[in-house]
């Protein structure tokens, strides 16, 4: 049941592909591909997900399963299946969550490929409802957001410390990251970096810094991890 399909000459040590396993072994990687395009679908409704990465998930473990299968030592294949991966992933800023589905997609596709067709497949659902159920729980979500904060000052107006108590109220931390001048000098943008609980009425925290900035331009954005990755 959980012994390989993929025959090894004793003499030489090699594999001894036929034309049947090479299909069971495409076969079952791209079942396997499906279903984890499928998990990683169902899991990021909330935040939206990308048609090229889900459709990644799906070559990633026929590619990976027909190098190992084809390449006679282990090292080699997973040599080369990286070439691949590195090459498209190494330069994404990337939620770490999403990476590991690429891994997933790869160690799916190294088992498949050394004809461990069973465990491939026991690998897969574990790790599928183990994903879904902590997505359906929302495990270690946070209850507030990281979120960016850019308020317009004119330049009379001195800013500093002057938001210190409505910023206190109402967030659970807070930084000045950067002040710049616009408009010719005329303005300042200062940018801050707040978290916010999840139950803040967003309207009365803007409301009251607009009576401070004399009613200018406040912009309010979600920090995302992309961003997090970009500003370093």
């Amino acid at each position: 049941m959980f012994s390989s399909i993929i025959t090894y000459d004793e003499m030489t040590g090699l594999t001894e592909v036929g034309f049947g396993t090479f299909l069971i072994v495409l076969i079952a990687s791209l079942v396997i591909g499906f279903g984890i395009s499928a998990v990683y679908m169902a899991t990021h409704k909330k935040e939206g997900f990308a048609q090229s990465y889900a459709l990644t998930l799906i070559m990633l473990p026929p590619i990976v399963a027909v190098l190992l299968m084809l390449i006679d030592t282990v090292a080699g294949g997973l040599a080369l299946a990286g070439v691949f991966t590195l090459t498209r992933f190494r330069s994404i800023a990337a939620d770490p969550k999403d990476v590991c589905y690429v891994f997933m997609a790869m160690a799916s596709g190294v088992i498949v490929g050394k004809g461990y067709i069973v465990v491939a497949l026991i690998f897969f659902l574990v790790m599928a409802i183990v994903m879904y159920v902590l997505n359906l729980l929302n495990y270690a979500a946070p209850k507030a957001s990281d979120m960016t904060l850019k308020i317009t000052v004119p330049e009379d107006l001195n800013y500093e410390h002057l938001f210190d108590s409505i910023l206190n109220k109402y967030t659970t931390t807070w930084k000045l990251r950067r002040v710049k001048t616009t408009n010719f000098g005329s303005l300042f943008d200062c940018i801050y970096s707040i978290q916010m609980p999840d139950n803040v009425d967003q309207k009365k925290f803007l409301d009251e810094l607009r009576t401070l900035n004399g009613n200018m331009t406040i912009q309010l954005t979600l920090f995302r991890y992309e961003d997090r990755i970009y500003e370093k």
